[in-house]
């Protein structure tokens, strides 16, 4: 929440006001939406806000300290603004979020009275109720290194600092086989070993679902060609010739960061840490002090 403006503050205190609400979606997928429960379209910040679209809002419960603002918004699910296919597919979830006090007649008086993300959204009878959470929110997550053998970053991100456009790490394909949106199925992979998906990622860059992603939970090769299966399946529509794009896999191993991505510089894990046989090492004079049996 920003510093209340001196110029609204005046305008309330005239006794005659002309304030409505303004609401921002930003999806995690880029497309920006604004809503506004003024009758007319208001414009600011490179955003249209548009009435009619069926979005209201509660009023927003905000605290001092780290207790996390709460608020919820309803809206009606339509084609033009919020689909019900699209909270479906996962579109709308962290989706970030802004709301304003708003002069209609002079837009450049407005309080940013709300800032967070998305949480929870249910649906009814053609209707949508979204959980709406505070920027605290975040300070709730756990932060910080977990010591452990295995890497902790995730493959090609600001940890990793993997290139994942590295020729040979990535192919783009269109889909020829896919079974319940979590099954894909090609005649080959040339130029990939067996098993290089493994844990990797597929992502859908064309039609119903594109922007969507889900992990591979398997690379096989079989007498039918190469079929990618994945932990759960896209959610929303995939047809033969849509285009996916399929990335490498990490298993998280210090031996698979040296020889499959030649990027052990980078590795996250500890791979030194000692095994639990130390807990049962004791003091010797000579020989092998490993902490196994003697026998």
């Amino acid at each position: 929440m920003t510093r209340f403006p001196n110029d609204l503050q005046s305008h309330l205190q005239s006794g005659i006001t002309t304030v409505c609400r303004a609401w921002a979606l930003r999806r995690k997928d880029g497309p920006v939406l604004g809503f506004t429960d003024h009758d007319c379209v208001l414009r600011f910040e490179g955003i249209d806000f548009q009435p009619g679209s069926g979005l209201t809002a509660r009023a927003v419960s905000q605290a001092t300290g780290l207790s996390v603002d709460n608020t919820e918004a309803l809206g009606v699910l339509n084609d033009a603004a919020v689909r019900e296919e699209d909270i479906e597919a996962g579109r709308f979830d962290g989706a970030d979020v802004r709301c304003w006090l708003v002069n209609w007649q002079d837009v450049s008086m407005r309080w940013l009275q709300f800032r967070g993300s998305i949480g929870e959204i249910r649906r009814a009878g053609g209707a949508f109720e979204a959980e709406l959470r505070g920027l605290t929110e975040m300070l709730n997550q756990p932060l910080g290194r977990i010591y452990q053998k295995p890497c902790t970053a995730v493959l090609g991100d600001g940890g990793c600092r993997f290139d994942l456009n590295t020729p040979g790490y990535a192919a783009d394909l269109t889909v020829e086989n896919v079974d319940f949106r979590a099954e894909f199925r090609w005649d080959a992979l040339p130029g990939f070993e067996p098993d290089w998906f493994d844990g990797g990622r597929l992502t859908v860059l064309s039609g119903a679902a594109k922007g969507l992603w889900a992990a591979v939970k398997a690379d096989q090769s079989t007498a039918a060609g190469r079929r990618i299966v994945l932990w759960e399946p896209i959610r929303a529509a995939v047809s033969v010739g849509d285009s996916v794009r399929l990335e490498a896999g990490c298993d998280k191993r210090m031996e698979t960061c040296r020889l499959k991505f030649n990027n052990l510089l980078n590795f996250q894990g500890f791979p030194d840490i000692p095994g639990e046989d130390w807990i049962m090492a004791v003091p010797r004079q000579s020989g092998l002090n490993s902490g196994g049996s003697r026998r």
